[in-house]
């Protein structure tokens, strides 16, 4: 984009395609301007990188139909886990423990205020799409509440084109454990062993430490 026009990575790059102004509601994150890049280049595979449409189903499933590969998960696999409300709810159906909150969708900023009240405060006002830490605010009390509601919203809609949100709560001094999974087209899968997340700033991860120091071999 217009904002990344002199940035090193285009600079050192073999070819770099404009896709539109600095705002990623104008670039980034339009489907139909990546995939007019995609056949301009000829390209026959994207690696999405992270944030914008890494996690996006219906980006998955547009360069499905192109015939182009997508480095990264299937589409029925981004649609289950990309979208955290979804997720929560598999969990629980596996019977996996997850922290309790109000997993349908809030319509404004009143509800949220009730249902914060209800879990108990605080509360982790979330994003249900993307991550990244977007779109995410801590809430102590109900003025918080209400104005956590309308700003994560504002910045979900303008990261990641989707402005549904959930209410959880928020856990104090928690440890951020991540076990990363690999699965190819034939059948094959492997954990890669767990990563240390918990050294976080604004709930963006700065340093992933593995193995983790917290976990002992019996855990």
């Amino acid at each position: 984009s217009d904002a990344d026009a002199e940035a090193l990575h285009v600079r050192m790059a073999d070819e770099a395609v404009h896709i539109g102004p600095a705002p990623s509601s104008q670039s980034y994150i339009v489907i139909d301007k990546i995939l007019d890049a995609i056949r301009k280049t000829g390209a026959d595979a994207v690696h999405p990188g992270y944030g914008f449409l890494s996690e996006n189903a219906a980006f998955a499933q547009a360069l499905e139909k192109e015939g182009v590969a997508f480095i990264g998960p299937p589409v029925k696999a981004i649609q289950a886990m990309g979208d955290k409300i979804t997720s929560k709810k598999i969990a629980a159906e596996a019977g996996v423990s997850t922290v309790p909150g109000h997993m349908d969708l809030i319509e404004d900023a009143e509800e949220a205020v009730k249902i914060s009240a209800s879990i108990g405060y605080p509360v982790m006002i979330k994003a249900s799409a993307g991550g990244g830490g977007k779109g995410m605010r801590i809430a102590w009390n109900d003025a918080e509440a209400r104005e956590g509601f309308q700003s994560s919203r504002n910045e979900a809609k303008n990261s990641f084109g989707d402005d549904r949100i959930f209410i959880e709560k928020f856990v104090d001094q928690p440890r951020h454990i991540e076990i990363q999974v690999l699965g190819d087209q034939h059948g094959t899968t492997l954990y890669l062993g767990e990563r240390e997340c918990s050294i976080q700033r604004r709930n963006q991860k700065v340093i992933e430490e593995a193995p983790s120091p917290f976990l002992d071999a019996e855990t």
